[in-house]
């Protein structure tokens, strides 16, 4: 017998790992703040609650996949969500948020008997559909127990443990989102000149990645770049990440300054872009 899930938080990414959790036949109630994007999960047969604290089950399982701090302590302190999930409950944050979020977060739910496990997700949607997800953890032992299987069927191709405290799994995502946009921006700017040059950036992309550079991040961005189906600095993820990152490093007193001066390139733009 399968849990009830709750999922709070359907964007792009979070349709796709709601959708294999009830391909895998859990039953979800799912929640978001526009309405309509449940409507393809409800279509697959998830139900549709209408706040937050309606997808919650006394010492069941909750996932939240949302964008920011700001929108993840508002779910968390809407009105009747802690007390419904109650002793023995399991709050699966996977959002991306700062580590003294995560650590405030575990404490208000460890004083209404609950338990906050950090689950952050390295993948894209197309990631998540092809269930080639990594996922750091962070939490009690036993929570992360239980939650491991539903991991699993969310599109999970591997589950790194760090430990109980909470904050250690989101700094290890912000850690690899800092690294990604690095790349993705150096990317970004050497194919760039390889235009200005008159070079095939395909064609460069093609040798370099399969001799020096070889990792996925490089072959899947530098192929997306150089068709330029995506870019760097025109999506808000990468400001908002390399910013947690930055603010993480200020936290702990440690200079980051490849972060501060990549973030004021995101945030203030530049002409080097192919």
């Amino acid at each position: 017998m399968k849990d009830n899930i709750g999922f709070i938080g359907l964007g792009l990414l979070g349709v796709p790992v709601a959708s294999n959790l009830l391909q895998a036949g859990y039953v979800l109630t799912v929640y978001n703040r526009t309405p309509e994007k449940a409507e393809p999960l409800v279509a697959q047969g998830a139900l549709q609650a209408v706040r937050p604290a309606d997808t919650v089950t006394t010492g069941g399982i909750v996932v939240t996949l949302v964008w920011d701090d700001e929108a993840l302590e508002a779910v968390v302190k809407s009105k009747d969500f802690l007390e419904r999930l109650g002793i023995g409950g399991i709050h699966v944050s996977m959002s991306t948020v700062s580590p003294d979020t995560g650590r405030k977060l575990a404490d208000l739910h460890a004083r209404h008997g609950s338990v906050y496990v950090e689950a952050p997700i390295f993948g894209r949607p197309e990631a998540a559909a092809a269930r080639q997800l990594w996922i750091p953890i962070a939490g009690p032992a036993e929570a992360k127990e239980r939650v491991r299987p539903i991991l699993e069927a969310m599109g999970a191709k591997g589950i790194f443990d760090f430990g109980e405290e909470a904050g250690s799994a989101v700094i290890i995502k912000l850690l690899g989102n800092f690294l990604i946009v690095s790349a993705a921006r150096s990317m970004e700017e050497a194919l760039g000149m390889a235009v200005r040059s008159g070079v095939d950036p395909t064609a460069a992309v093609n040798m370099l990645t399969s001799t020096l550079f070889t990792a996925p991040i490089y072959q899947s961005y530098g192929k997306m770049i150089a068709e330029k189906s995506v870019s760097v600095s025109e999506s808000k993820i990468p400001q908002k990440d390399v910013g947690l990152f930055l603010s993480a490093a200020q936290s702990v007193q440690f200079p980051a300054p490849l972060a501060s001066l990549l973030l004021d390139m995101l945030e203030n733009g530049d002409q080097s872009r192919a």
